[in-house]
């Protein structure tokens, strides 16, 4: 329930149809949530991976807004190597997905073959990419540990929110 209430502190709302903590802040606050392909009110969701942590979210944003998206988006066009990782990423995505709704028993046929951020052809959210990549590891997608790698140190500073926020 402490983690709970700390992602519902993190989003300022109550999280909805968690599966596992995806990644763990250095600051010991979960940071992604793994989520259920369908949200309990029945709503599809592809959205496997889900930063939770505020503190990243904002430093994310200003990296879009900084035109990261369109510069990744036109490196797929010219680095087939570079391509052709990124649709592994988005491979191991819906293995992922799939994994979590057969262990939550849901079929979720609406999402079938969708993943996230664009996968597997465009950079549309560099926050999936990165929650994907701080849930899988490093080497898994390799424009979200681009982006992870942009970040610097968000927890250098403590936790974006603490058990009393949750309370």
């Amino acid at each position: 329930m402490r983690d709970e209430a700390i992602i519902a502190a993190q989003l300022g709302r109550p999280p909805r149809g968690i599966h596992a903590i995806g990644h763990r802040c250095p600051c010991g606050n979960p940071d992604v949530v793994t989520t259920e392909p369908r949200l309990p009110n029945g709503t599809p969701f592809p959205t496997t991976y889900y930063l939770t942590c505020p503190r990243v979210n904002s430093r994310i944003g200003t990296l879009e807004a900084s035109g990261l998206m369109r510069t990744m988006q036109d490196r797929l066009g010219t680095d087939p190597e570079l391509a052709d990782a990124y649709r592994r990423a988005h491979e191991a995505y819906l293995a992922d997905r799939a994994g979590v709704g057969e262990a939550a028993g849901l079929e979720v046929p609406e999402v079938e073959g969708i993943s996230a951020g664009g996968m597997p052809d465009r950079v549309k959210c560099l926050h999936v990419l990165a929650a994907h990549s701080l849930a899988a590891g490093p080497g898994v997608n390799p424009l979200g540990d681009e982006v992870l790698e942009l970040l610097g140190e968000w927890w250098a500073s403590g936790p974006c929110v603490t058990p009393e926020d949750a309370e």
